[in-house]
């Protein structure tokens, strides 16, 4: 059913049950190096083998503002994982995000022809593909065809349609589209490098689908990454995605909301966020004078506590409020019982939590990475949540690729329809 599966399969690295998750963000690249690991009864479990994490350099925003820079950092990045890991890593699923992806809802309709009324397999591809006629801008291509919800004459809410009877078919779906130049510049990016690429996965469905149970994403849950430059935010709500988004604000805001008030370096100011920063008023120190020579800056400039903290605090308001905007527009602010899980470098602030909560007016919860086991530190750091979830994806794709997708992965997930042909077509492009 997914065109990636063929080029897929025939990957050294697959044939091993090894894979590798690629997160290519504005500060920093992370590469996640996992193995399937096989137990009793069929159940197999993901190990991760290595995780290293160097700063990014060409990309801005998620999308790749110079090529070479890019091309050293994702170089860089695989050098440190075979170095970390003892193996060599030739391909690896690739997440791709940015200010640029967008999503829309889209209908598929389909006839069942069969005398028998039976609906099978191919009829519902027949439905997901006619639901990705929909009018995609020239200068677009589909990431992810997500299937939502079947109908078969006009049984609303049927989760998986086949073998059921029936003469009209109807699929609701999420289109997840990319700029096609963007789409092209990361994974020139990448196979400038001699890396392969498995596919390319939106990075927050792949986040997604590691920090949530399926019992949180039946309840409705809300997944927020805040990165660099960018926060993404995906929804689920009875098991499916019901919204998507990027935001074009991240953690490097109040880095320089920091230098602005206190008229010093990006990297001093860096420094204080992290060591004496918090965005929680009830964590204020009073009386605390903190300076910027403290963190290696030049002058005197100096503040209390308690100014830093609103500093801070006023963008983090900023950022929880632009989410609680996506969720108002599916009627869902402060109607998500499962709550909402923050990853991402940015997620790390001391007190954001607490922000999230009274703006969002939802429990608020870390997004560590669920079922994995690991000999590195860096699986229970939420920064790495996209990167192993990127290899979990993997690993999901790898166990469907015999059998029926739609009961799986994400709750009826669609996976990259055509993705992984259009990456095969520019991989003859891009070779020199």
């Amino acid at each position: 059913m997914f065109g990636p599966f063929d080029r897929y399969t025939t990957s050294i690295m697959a044939q091993q049950g090894l894979f590798a998750g690629l997160d290519i963000g504005s500060s920093s690249i992370r590469m996640v190096v996992g193995q399937s690991v096989s137990r009793e009864r069929g159940v197999r479990d993901l190990t991760i083998l290595g995780a290293v994490e160097v700063p990014s350099q060409g990309i801005s925003k998620g999308s790749v503002n110079g090529i070479d820079d890019a091309v050293a950092s994702v170089s860089k990045c695989l050098e440190h994982a075979e170095r970390m890991t003892g193996q060599p890593i030739s391909s690896a699923w690739v997440g791709i995000g940015g200010t640029h992806i967008m999503a829309q809802e889209s209908k598929g309709v389909v006839g069942v022809a069969r005398s028998d009324g039976e609906i099978r397999e191919d009829d519902v591809d027949r439905a997901i593909d006619a639901a990705k006629t929909v009018a995609t801008p020239t200068n677009h291509e589909i990431l992810h065809v997500i299937p939502k919800s079947f109908t078969v004459d006009g049984q609303r809410g049927v989760k998986d349609p086949v073998g059921m009877t029936g003469i009209r078919l109807e699929v609701d779906t999420l289109i997840v589209q990319g700029l096609t130049s963007q789409i092209k510049n990361v994974t020139k990016s990448v196979y400038r490098t001699g890396l392969d690429i498995d596919d390319l996965v939106f990075s927050i469905l792949a986040t997604g689908e590691v920090v949530l149970s399926p019992k949180q994403k039946e309840l409705g849950s809300v997944v927020i990454n805040i990165g660099a430059q960018t926060t993404s935010v995906i929804v689920y709500e009875e098991g499916d995605v019901l919204h998507v988004a990027v935001l074009p604000i991240g953690a490097e805001y109040i880095t320089n909301d920091i230098a602005i008030a206190l008229r010093t370096s990006i990297d001093v100011a860096e420094r204080m966020k992290l060591r004496r920063g918090t965005a929680s008023i009830s964590r204020v120190e009073k009386g605390l004078k903190v300076s910027v020579a403290e963190f290696g800056g030049i002058g005197e400039e100096s503040c209390t506590h308690t100014f830093l903290t609103n500093v801070i605090r006023a963008r983090c308001e900023e950022i929880f409020e632009l989410v609680d905007r996506e969720l108002s527009k599916i009627d869902r602010s402060g109607l998500l019982p499962g709550g909402a899980f923050l990853t991402g470098g940015g997620s790390r602030l001391s007190g954001i939590g607490e922000v999230a909560k009274e703006v969002l007016r939802l429990p608020v919860t870390p997004g560590t990475p669920l079922g994995i086991s690991a000999a590195v530190e860096q699986v229970n750091d939420v920064a790495f949540s996209t990167a192993i979830g990127l290899v979990k994806w993997a690993q999901e794709m790898q166990a469907q690729s015999g059998a029926h997708a739609l009961s799986k992965m994400l709750g009826k997930i669609g996976g990259s329809h055509g993705v992984g042909s259009v990456v095969k077509g520019w991989l003859k492009e891009l070779m020199p």
